[in-house]
């Protein structure tokens, strides 16, 4: 296995539709995924971008599809953040503070590991993104585990978001 970046596949990108898009219209975003970079050679986040222009008054939220899912060795998660220059122009957050995503919601027997990220604007102006712009980072650790874990957990991850709990 190898730790990268994908575009999750077309149906699933179908099947994420927003409320109130049509099904045409969203049909077309789906070329214009762009894969999660580095900007620079020492950068540890890697940039997620949106698929689509979006705007965010004060106050509101709103659960951003990236089209992205990101395959990843056992003992490695993805946590997501805003981006600095987006937390200091805005004063932007992740709904849940910090975005995880374990390795094993790549693929899972009931979802393929779509990201999403729920955004919330704090601040006092309204923050525009405009398509392909970079909002959110994602970087990628190692964890260790207990010594006396013992690997009996008998569940196997199906499905998306909370879907452990």
């Amino acid at each position: 296995m190898a730790t990268k970046f994908h575009k999750i596949s077309e149906y699933q990108w179908m099947k994420a539709i927003p409320e109130g898009v049509s099904g045409f219209i969203w049909e077309e975003t789906y070329d214009d995924i762009i894969i999660p970079k580095r900007k620079t050679r020492h950068s540890s986040g890697y940039d997620f971008h949106a698929p689509y222009a979006f705007a965010l008054e004060p106050g509101e939220v709103m659960l951003v599809e990236t089209g992205i899912k990101i395959e990843l060795e056992p003992n490695q998660e993805l946590l997501l953040f805003p981006r600095s220059s987006s937390g200091f122009k805005y004063f932007l957050r992740l709904a849940n503070t910090i975005g995880k995503v374990d390795s094993d919601y790549f693929n899972n027997s009931d979802n393929e590991g779509h990201i999403f990220i729920k955004i919330r604007n704090e601040g006092n102006k309204t923050m525009e993104i405009d398509k392909g712009q970079a909002f959110a980072q994602g970087t990628i650790y190692e964890y260790q585990i207990t010594d006396d874990d013992s690997f009996d957990y008998g569940d196997i991850r199906k499905g998306g978001i909370g879907s452990t709990d």
